[in-house]
Order: structure tokens, then C-alpha cells, then sequence
């Protein structure tokens, strides 16, 4: 045993130092970075991280980077992450986050609360070429060779410096990287394309359909709402999953973007049809409903409750005002005490996550009549 146990440690040590020579970990080590390093909760903190960033929401910042630092990110995967992103957000912003991460490390240090430096990014040794690494990285990501004849100091850039420089270093995998980066450009206006690219990006680089919905999960459990519904409809768009709309599809035979969840038993006499139910990290619901289901009218109070539309098309209507579409994207929050109901469209599927914010003590949910068919069939 105690052979076998020498043995098991002298062969984890050579893995190591091939996965750190410079010479090797880019061939032999392919594998490791195209996996998330992250647990399901270190990667939704390093999501709100990436978006306050990119959004310059410095008091957002400092209270995820606290979580984050609580669920063991460690301060150099943080300053990482902020490092790469002054390639999507502009060295101002990113300065600033590191800026707010060396406070928050000195302030938990001074409290003696828990902080894990981590290790530094492994040197690359002399006979690096970034150029050549770059483009190779960012011909994997892309899916294909891309040249920017346009612009080709800006082709360089981003393929000896992005690409090679930076996504060489290896205290983050190239999956960690491009969670990180389509994080940050869902919290960005008017980059619609970009993000699209890092998406598809992401697959590339090893980040799985789960991972990616976890994202946008993550971005609503930390109260980025709209940045959650940005991401949705780009992610929705990006899908070759088709919402099939004959009436008689068997709910499992479904190709759904989203995972379909268990039967809503525990709520089915409050829903006309069938509905399903899916839960996530940080309190974040997917339901999800069958053509022409529709839960009943109902009252949220002392919490208002926020539905971001992930796929498929529905109806969101309160009472004595006309119904409201619900597309991939679409971001309705209910304020406290307004009737309302919501549900799937009569000739499709719809998915919604649900969320409750702002919530007080006591809060409650009041169950009131169906929304029967006249009303249902009136909407236009």
C-alpha cells in the first residue's frame, strides 16, 4: 500500500509540472482548460463580478466580490478575471474593479475574514509565441481562421495579446474565461453581436448548455435583471432547439432550450393545463408551460416578483389592463399587491424563470379565481 500510495504521488507530481512546464501544458494539458473551475456558486459570483464590471456599478462590485470571496473564489482568479476584462470594458473600468477588490481583500484581511490568495498565472518561459498561441486560441474559439484585414493592428492585438498573452495564463481555463467574458457583455448596451460570438465562443471552449443557462440564472439571482434578460433572448437566438407548436406534442418528447423540471403537482390546482417546474441556485425558478396553460389570477404581497421570459411566447396581464407578450428576453417585475396572471400562448410553449425580490417578512402568495377561456381566447 504504502509502494502503491508512493507511486500515486510521484505520477500526480509529474502530471503537475507537465501542466506547468511551458513547453508542454499547452498540448498535454489541453483537456483542463476546457472545463469550468468553478463550483455552481463560485461561478454565479464570478458572473456578477464580470457584469458589475462592466457596467461600473462599483457598490454591486464590492458586495459580490465579498461573496465570491466567501464561497472561495480566490483573489487571484478574481484580479484575473478583472485583468482579461479591460479587453472588453476598457482599462478605466477594469482599474477601478481592481481597485474595489485590493479594498475588500485589505478591509476582510483587517476583520480576519476568510480570504484564499491563490496562486499566480505560471511563467511562459522564453520560447513562448504569443502569436502564434493566439492564433490558434482564437481559431478554436471563433470555430474557424479569423483575420480582421480591416484592422489588422487591431488583429494583432487580439491575437498575440487577448489570445495569447493573456488567455495563456493559467490561473483561469479558457472555459472560465469565456463564462467570464459573456457575463461582462451581457451587463454592456448595443454589443448584441459580441455577445452572440462569446456564446458560441463558450461552446467552443468547452462551457456546457447548462453552464451557459446558468449564467443567466446567475445574473437574476444576483438582481441583474435586465442584464439576465439580455442574455436570455441572445442565448434563445443562438439556440437550434425549435418550441414545437402542435397541441399534441407529448411533454417528453420535447426538445426544450431549458430543462423541463418535475410536474407542478405541489401548485396544480392554482394552473389551467400543465405546467412544470425547475429549480436553480439563489432562489430562481424555471416553470415551465404547455400551450394555453395559465396560472391562476393572483396577488403577490410584501415582495414583488420578477419573470424573465427564456424561451417560447406567452402572456403577462394585470387586471383591467390588456396583455403583454412574453418573448426570450422579456423582463416583466410585478409590483406588490397588483393582480395579475401569466402563462404560455395558445399555439406554443413558454419557459419563465421567477424570482422574488424586495421581499419582507411574512410575505405571501393569494391564490384568486382561473382565468377562464373567454378571457384567455380574447387576447389579441
Amino acid at each position: 500500500m504504502q509502494i502503491r500510495n508512493l507511486f500515486t504521488t510521484l505520477l500526480a507530481a509529474l502530471t503537475f509540472a507537465a501542466c506547468n512546464n511551458p513547453k508542454t501544458k499547452m498540448s498535454k494539458c489541453e483537456n483542463d482548460k476546457m472545463v469550468i473551475d468553478f463550483t455552481t456558486e463560485q461561478a454565479a459570483y464570478m458572473s456578477a463580478i464580470a457584469c458589475n464590471e462592466a457596467k461600473g456599478d462599483l457598490v454591486s462590485l464590492e458586495s459580490a466580490i465579498h461573496n465570491g470571496l466567501e464561497a472561495e473564489l480566490t483573489v487571484s482568479q478574481i484580479k484575473e478575471a478583472l485583468s482579461q476584462l479591460y479587453a472588453y470594458t476598457g482599462f478605466p473600468r477594469s482599474l477601478n474593479a481592481l481597485g474595489v477588490l485590493q479594498n475588500v481583500v485589505e478591509s476582510r484581511k483587517s476583520k480576519d475574514k476568510r480570504v484564499i490568495m491563490g496562486e499566480e498565472a505560471s511563467p511562459l518561459g522564453d520560447e513562448y509565441d504569443a502569436l502564434k498561441e493566439g492564433t490558434r486560441v482564437q481559431t478554436q474559439l471563433t470555430g474557424k481562421p479569423f483575420n480582421y484585414e480591416f484592422a489588422p493592428a487591431t488583429d494583432y492585438y487580439l491575437k498575440a495579446h487577448l489570445f495569447g498573452d493573456i488567455f495563456a495564463r493559467d490561473n483561469l481555463t479558457y472555459a472560465d474565461r469565456e463564462l467570464i467574458t459573456v457575463s461582462a457583455l451581457s451587463g454592456l448596451e448595443g454589443v448584441e453581436s459580441q455577445l452572440k460570438s462569446h456564446i458560441a465562443g463558450a461552446r467552443n471552449m468547452g462551457v456546457s448548455e447548462e453552464q451557459l443557462q446558468g449564467i443567466v440564472v446567475a445574473l437574476a439571482a444576483n438582481g441583474l435583471l435586465n442584464e439576465s434578460g439580455r442574455l436570455a433572448k441572445a442565448y434563445n437566438e443562438l439556440s437550434t432547439s425549435n418550441l414545437p407548436t402542435s397541441l399534441n406534442s407529448q411533454p417528453s418528447t420535447l426538445n426544450l432550450p431549458w430543462p423541463q423540471g418535475k410536474s407542478n403537482d405541489a401548485y396544480a390546482q392554482y394552473f389551467v393545463g400543465q405546467s412544470y417546474l425547475q429549480p436553480y441556485f439563489g432562489g430562481v425558478a424555471n416553470v415551465t408551460f404547455e400551450p394555453r396553460c395559465r396560472n391562476n389570477w393572483h396577488v403577490h404581497h410584501k415582495a414583488v416578483q420578477v419573470l424573465i421570459c427564456v424561451s417560447g411566447k406567452g402572456w403577462y396581464q394585470e387586471w383591467n389592463k390588456p396583455a403583454v407578450a412574453l418573448t426570450p428576453g422579456t423582463v416583466i417585475a410585478i409590483p406588490d399587491g397588483v393582480k395579475h396572471w401569466h402563462g404560455a400562448a395558445a399555439d406554443s410553449w413558454m419557459q419563465h424563470l421567477a424570482i422574488h425580490t424586495q421581499e419582507q417578512p411574512c410575505a405571501t402568495n393569494e391564490w384568486l379565481e382561473p382565468v377562464s377561456d373567454a378571457q384567455y381566447n380574447s387576447i389579441r
